[in-house]
Parts: structure tokens; C-alpha cells; sequence
């Protein structure tokens, strides 16, 4: 009973932190809700090995209601590109699959470094907006699937839900920004639903996970971040209104920054 006290006072207060920089920087997916559960996971004392996979699976369960809610408003607004995301399915779905069989085996190294080249590549993208390369109009038909099984597999792998990867493939092949997004939220639905599944799967059988856990899903941390994260999501939401687009994007790349270089860090002591 001690440590279910000591893990919800804990989960709850990430939550309300997760919520806040959610809502500021617009963002609800795994790059705010890893380093955190991360945090979270050594206070703990999670054994180093199943830390990471923890973080990414639990993250990808909480992301499943806000990537379905997502892309059916978008859909509703006839702005999703739905014959990329035919193609994309098979592939990102069979990404997901491998990212999390890999969550399994691979060594907790592998998720820290996809995690912070993928964390930098936005903070680049974020600061250098009007200097990255245009790779075309569309996205090539030799590149769809491709591109399909490295968002996929990637995302998985650190529990993010997919959006900023697919959106920087669309957008590097010209595609409008609003597009991408939209799109985008297609693409966090096919990762978060069998990701989450799939974890529950790959650390069924692990020992030294944390109470209410099923595999490498924390269900006590998904049920406690949820509701803390939406009471603070609103005023996040209103430190951004005042706070102009360019200052905030410098703030959330200044973020993943400071978190890359966390795990850098880490990665440089193990």
C-alpha cells in the first residue's frame, strides 16, 4: 500500500507537469510524456533495463483517446490525405510491430539514442524552419513504404505516436503544413492502438515492474496522468497565448535540448 501512495502522489504530480507543458507547447505525445515518466520510473527505482520500455509503452497507451479524438475531428474536416494512409498502414503497422518486439531485447541504450535523434531533428526543425531541404512535391511511390516502416518502428520504440515523423516526411516533400498535421493524426492512431497492445505483450512476463502494470504498460500511471494532465492542459494552454509562436517553438526546442542532453548524459555514465 506504501508504494501504491508513493507511485500515485508521484504519477499525479507528473501529470500535472505532463498537462502544463502539453497545453504550452501544443504538443500531448511521447516527447513530453517520456522524459517525465522516465523521472518518474528512477524515483521508483525501476530496474534500468525495463525503465525505458515502460516509458515508451505506457506512453503510447496514454496517447491511444488523444490520437483518436484528433484525427476524427480532422477527419471531419475533410483536411486528412486518406490515400497516403492506406498506403501507410501495412508498413506502419508492421514498423509498430517490430518496434515493439524489439522493445523486448533490445538494451535500454537504443531507446535513449532513437529518442534523442529524433528529439534533436525537431528541435532543428523548430529552429531552422526556412532552411531545411525540399525533397519534392509528393512523396515518392518507392519511398511510401519505406517511410511507412521507420515511422512505425521508431515511434514504437520510444513511445511517441508518430505525428512528428510523418509530418516531417510530408512536409519535406511539400506538402502544407495543415495537411501534414492533419495526416499526421492518422498515423498516431495506427501507432499508439497495436503499440500499446504490443508492449502489454512484450513485458508480460518481467520482473521488477512497478505495481498495476500489465507488461510494460503502467495502468496506474495511465489512469493518474490522464486527468492531471487535462486540469493543467488549460492553463499551458493560456501561458502559450502569450507567448508568441516564434518564442514558443524556441521553448520547445529548448526543451528537447535539455532532454536529449539528459539522456546523453546518462548514456555517457552507464
Amino acid at each position: 500500500m506504501t508504494q501504491f501512495v508513493v507511485l500515485a502522489v508521484a504519477l499525479l504530480a507528473a501529470g500535472t507537469l505532463v498537462g502544463f507543458l502539453a497545453g504550452m507547447f501544443g504538443v500531448g505525445g511521447g516527447t513530453v510524456v517520456v522524459p517525465i515518466l522516465y523521472e518518474v520510473f528512477v524515483w521508483l527505482s525501476v530496474p534500468e533495463d525495463l525503465r525505458m520500455p515502460l516509458c515508451a509503452g505506457t506512453s503510447l497507451a496514454i496517447i491511444i483517446p488523444t490520437s483518436i479524438a484528433s484525427f476524427t475531428t480532422h477527419r471531419k474536416a475533410a483536411s486528412i490525405d486518406l490515400a497516403l494512409l492506406k498506403k501507410w498502414i501495412l508498413p506502419v503497422v508492421a514498423g509498430v510491430v517490430a518496434g515493439a518486439i524489439a522493445a523486448r531485447y533490445a538494451p535500454a541504450f537504443l531507446f535513449k539514442l532513437v529518442f534523442v535523434a529524433i528529439a534533436l531533428a525537431t528541435a532543428a526543425r523548430l529552429i531552422f524552419p526556412n532552411r531545411l531541404p525540399r525533397l519534392g512535391d509528393e512523396v515518392p511511390k518507392r519511398f511510401v513504404a519505406p517511410y511507412g516502416l521507420i515511422i512505425g518502428a521508431s515511434a514504437a520504440l520510444i513511445g511517441i505516436g508518430g505525428g512528428l515523423l510523418s509530418n516531417m516526411v510530408m512536409t519535406l516533400h511539400g506538402r502544407a503544413i495543415h495537411q501534414a498535421v492533419a495526416t499526421s493524426s492518422g498515423v498516431g492512431v495506427m501507432v499508439s492502438l497495436p503499440g500499446a497492445i504490443g508492449y502489454m505483450a512484450a513485458g508480460w512476463d518481467k520482473v521488477g515492474l512497478p505495481p498495476f502494470s500489465i507488461g510494460f504498460v503502467s495502468v496506474a500511471a495511465v489512469l493518474l496522468l490522464m486527468p492531471a494532465s487535462l486540469a493543467t492542459a488549460k492553463i499551458g494552454a493560456r501561458v502559450a497565448h502569450s507567448v508568441s509562436k516564434h518564442r514558443l517553438e524556441l521553448a520547445f526546442a529548448s526543451y528537447l535540448i535539455l532532454v536529449s542532453l539528459q539522456f546523453c548524459f546518462s548514456l555517457a555514465a552507464a
